[in-house]
């Protein structure tokens, strides 16, 4: 029979108890984690998310109605237990924080009793995912996952503290505004008063923030809500949590070293892990070039090497073609791997044409310094002895090789780069390896809409010395956009943007929008712009991505409270659902069966 609290106040978490505290008398509220009873002696772990200290009841000690009591326990029961606290009678438990004390107590409460949970509520759980997420409240009082939420709680409030004390004001913006067509697709949400009218849920503030800018605020952030209507992946959701932020009177070294600060900050206080700074910063051709990824990991080498003019006057048609097609040659070398198997070699050319390779070209140079070669008939031994050594090949290595258009052929060797690293085990979770990516290509061309598209987004400034090519080869221009990348994961991005009209309507121009189209989409901000803008910038982290890496897992579940599965279905709340007829005809909306 569940007791209610009754003038009962707690003086101590869980956790908190230590030897300092032997002698007291105090009061704990938690869960029931686990009831030995050795007849005569009864073990209870009582657990709350600062962890578990262990309550002693013993016949002589404890009275019959608090043994039977106690005897009655079962796993996740709410009691509130008050006692004294004691160095342990038994064996010091090492894994535990308060394992060299336990409570004697003198009275307890059954606060709340509890059905057998689905699952056993335990660290590392091996139960199924759907199931747990299913029973999400009951798969959060795991320690492991309470640890997680408090750490992204600390990195969240450590974030304003010193977002504040560098002069950040703190502004929210709207989450109903305006459907933008550009980037990723919008969520609808129908309006009743407006019918036939849509808002659309903000994939970002981005416009809202560069106005901010406009109206004075000099330095603003917000830790935002953003949504995103797209296919999920791993470490992707479709409502996710920005840590974004936009400055004033700045250019790129400013916004740059004031963010070094806060990752410096965050990483110290959180993890007690210095970060070096300046962070080093690459520009994005350089990281394509060496690593055929635009957030390359560096915790290793393992090098994209271009091998084009080594080999161009080649007779291996897979070669030649892709050199008169514009394309390139290019390889890395799988250190110690030359033994590899076939089977496994061929397993990691099925993994290169999932990124569009047609096919992989290698060659496995033996410990006796003997050369397997997948192209060895094309070539005579002189031109295969050029090509190891272009590459560092000593024996026992194995080299791969993908030739096709530049973009084929880093999407490639890039991922492939880091399957190896996978598979040799060259990533460790201990290393933070931070880096920042820079002069990005304002554009890039898109085959299915047949024009250039923004990378970033159509406010992002052009690097002014290349503005020249902005008409006669727009390709060529670069970008004043930064991302910061660690460990192959890019955890935010940002540019400075245009803030002179001329440029923003060239911007549009190149992007294929007819004047009406740019300011039936942006005509809010290009009027403001039109009333004295100063220069700004902004930046923006994925606050799940970045928890996600600072507590060491593999998916930014496991750093959400309440998180949706790939299909963007919750399975703890079954959202979303159908709405009632009457909530439809409310909003002028009807279903049509589908056919």
């Amino acid at each position: 029979m569940a007791e209610s609290m009754k003038g009962l106040h707690r003086t101590h978490r869980c956790g908190e108890l230590n030897t300092s505290n032997i002698g007291e008398t105090v009061t704990i509220m938690g869960w029931v984690q686990k009831n030995r009873n050795k007849g005569g002696l009864i073990f209870v772990d009582v657990r709350d998310r600062s962890g578990i200290i262990q309550v002693v009841f013993e016949e002589g000690k404890s009275d019959g109605e608090l043994l039977a009591k106690a005897a009655s326990l079962r796993s996740e029961y709410v009691v509130a237990v008050t006692g004294t606290v004691e160095k342990r009678s038994g064996a010091v438990n090492e894994n535990l924080v308060t394992g060299e004390i336990e409570v004697l107590p003198s009275a307890m409460r059954i606060l709340s009793e509890s059905e057998t949970p689905p699952f056993p509520i335990e660290e590392n759980s091996k139960t199924k995912e759907e199931l747990r997420l299913k029973y999400r409240y009951l798969d959060l009082r795991r320690p492991d996952l309470q640890r997680n939420l408090m750490m992204r709680s600390k990195i969240a409030t450590l974030t304003r503290q010193f977002l504040a004390e560098e002069g950040f004001l703190e502004i929210e913006t709207p989450i109903l505004g305006k459907t933008t067509p550009e980037g990723a697709r919008d969520y609808l949400v129908p309006s009743r008063i407006h019918p036939g009218s849509f808002y659309g849920l903000p994939q970002s503030p981005q416009l809202y923030k560069q106005l901010l800018m406009c109206s004075g605020y000099d330095r603003y952030f917000q830790i935002a809500k953003c949504f995103r209507d797209e296919d999920l992946r791993a470490d992707r959701q479709p409502e996710f949590t920005q840590i974004d932020m936009e400055l004033s009177f700045v250019d790129v070294d400013d916004v740059i070293e004031v963010n070094e600060r806060l990752l410096a900050k965050l990483f110290k206080e959180v993890l007690d892990i210095e970060v070096p700074l300046p962070i080093p910063r690459m520009t994005w051709q350089e990281a394509m070039n060496r690593y055929g990824s635009d957030k390359p990991d560096t915790r290793f080498g393992m090098e994209l090497i271009d091998v084009t003019e080594t080999v161009k006057d080649s007779e291996f048609v897979v070669f030649k073609g892709a050199i008169e097609n514009g394309g390139t040659v290019r390889g890395i070398n799988a250190k110690g791997q030359g033994a590899m198997p076939r089977k496994k070699i061929d397993k990691l050319v099925s993994f290169a044409k999932d990124f569009g390779a047609k096919g992989l070209a290698y060659i496995a140079i033996q410990e006796d310094g003997s050369v397997k070669s997948s192209f060895a008939k094309f070539m005579n031994e002189e031109e295969t002895n050029n090509l190891i050594q272009v590459m560092g090949g000593e024996n026992g290595d194995l080299l791969l090789f993908a030739a096709d258009k530049n973009k084929v052929v880093w999407d490639v060797l890039g991922n492939l780069r880091l399957e190896l690293a996978r598979q040799m085990d060259l990533l460790d979770k201990n290393e933070y390896k931070f880096l920042w990516i820079t002069e990005f290509p304002l554009l890039e061309w898109s085959e299915e809409q047949n024009r250039y598209t923004a990378m970033h987004h159509p406010f992002t400034m052009p690097m002014e010395e290349d503005l020249q090519y902005i008409d006669s080869d727009p390709g060529r221009v670069r970008a004043k956009a930064y991302d910061i990348t660690l460990n192959g994961n890019e955890i935010g991005g940002g540019s400075i943007r245009i803030h002179q009209n001329d440029i923003q309507e060239k911007m549009f121009e190149v992007l294929g929008f007819t004047k009406e189209q740019a300011y039936s989409q942006f005509g809010f901000l290009l009027n403001a712009f039109k009333y004295g803008v100063p220069p700004h910038a902004g930046l923006a982290y994925g606050l799940d991505r970045l928890v996600m890496l600072m507590a060491k897992v593999d998916s930014i579940r496991d750093v959400m409270a309440f998180p949706k599965v790939k299909d963007a279905s919750c399975l703890m709340t079954e959202a979303p659902s159908q709405a009632d007829d009457k909530q439809l005809e409310e909003l002028g909306l009807e279903l049509r069966p589908e056919e």
